[in-house]
C-alpha cells in the first residue's frame, strides 16, 4: 500500500496537491519493475513537501553543495539494491521510501516557460522524484534517457504530455 504524506507550505496556494502526488508516485511506481510495491502488504510511504525557493536552496546547499534553488529534490531511505525487499523486511509494515521537496516558483516559473500548467509541471517533478527514490539517476545519456521513458510513460497514464517534447517556434 502506498501512503503520501503531504506538507504544503506558503507559497504554494490550495489545491488538490495530495490526490495529484498521489496520482504521480502511484504512476511512476507503476511504470518501473518496482510495481508490486502498489500492491505490498506493507505499507511504502512517500514524504512530499511543497515549499518555498528559500528552503529548497537551504536543503540544495546544505545536501548538494549548491546555493540555489532547484525545482525538486529527493532524499531516498532505502538504498536501490533492497528496495525489492522492503515490504518482507519491514518490522511494523511500514516503510519510508524517501522525501520529495518542491520549490514553488522554480516550479511555476519553468511552468510558464513551457506554456503549461502549474499543477502538471507539479506532477512530472514528483514522478521525477519519485523515480531517484527508486534508484534512478540521469548522470550519463544512458540514464536518462531511461529515466525520461519511464518518465513518459508514468505521465501519460496521467493524460500530461511528454514533457521532453522539442517545440519548434
Amino acid at each position: 500500500m502506498i501512503e503520501i504524506a503531504l506538507l504544503q507550505e506558503e507559497p504554494w496556494p490550495d489545491g488538490r496537491w495530495e490526490q495529484l502526488a498521489d496520482a504521480a508516485v502511484r504512476a511512476a511506481i507503476g511504470a518501473t519493475p518496482f510495481g508490486t510495491l502498489l500492491s505490498s502488504p506493507a505499507t511504502i510511504e512517500v514524504s512530499v513537501r511543497l515549499t518555498s525557493d528559500t528552503e529548497v536552496q537551504t536543503l540544495n546547499g546544505q545536501y548538494r553543495g549548491k546555493d540555489k534553488p532547484t525545482n525538486v529534490l529527493s532524499f531516498p531511505m532505502v538504498q536501490p539494491d533492497l528496495i525489492d525487499t522492503v515490504s518482507q523486511n519491514s518490522d511494523d509494515g511500514e516503510v519510508l521510501l524517501g522525501d520529495i521537496v518542491l520549490a514553488h516558483g522554480v516550479c511555476t516559473s519553468e511552468a510558464a516557460e513551457r506554456g503549461i500548467a502549474a499543477a502538471d509541471h507539479a506532477t512530472h517533478l514528483i514522478v521525477h522524484g519519485t523515480l531517484h527514490l527508486l534508484g534512478y539517476d540521469h548522470m550519463n545519456d544512458d540514464e536518462g534517457d531511461a529515466m525520461e521513458a519511464i518518465e513518459r510513460d508514468a505521465l501519460a497514464t496521467l493524460g500530461i504530455a511528454d514533457p521532453y517534447l522539442i517545440r519548434e517556434d
